[in-house]
């Protein structure tokens, strides 16, 4: 069974920075991608992707990130990060981390986190 679990959200001050932590465990064999995802603005029930990290090392920022937050990952630990720098208020949301994994018995798992919250005080 796999299981991705968050840690790292909180409550900062505009202008601040958070990261956040996604790791993942289960008899993984690869990644295919790993990513964030929060609430879309006037959307209610749709996610939209933050940032993503593709096996390739392909990464997509939506546009109102680029330039403050950054994707990484660490392969050896099956674990995505998000650096958030520059915090601003609409950066409030839950934060949910998605994946793909090819695991160890040849099959493919794409989940979802448990989401952390992440709370930008003006």
């Amino acid at each position: 069974q796999v299981q991705l679990v968050e840690s790292g959200g909180g409550l900062v001050q505009a202008g601040g920075s958070l990261r956040l932590s996604c790791a993942a465990s289960g008899s993984i064999s690869s990644i295919n991608y790993m990513g964030w995802y929060r609430r879309a603005p006037g959307k209610q029930g749709e996610l939209v992707a933050v940032a993503v990290l593709t096996s390739g090392g392909s990464i997509n920022y939506v546009d109102s990130v680029k330039g403050r937050f950054t994707i990484s990952r660490d392969n050896a630990k099956n674990t995505v990060y998000l650096r958030m720098n520059s915090l601003k208020p609409e950066d409030t949301d839950v934060y949910y981390c998605n994946a793909q994994f090819y695991l160890s018995d040849g099959s493919t798992w794409d989940g979802w986190g448990q989401g952390t919250q992440v709370t930008v005080s003006s």
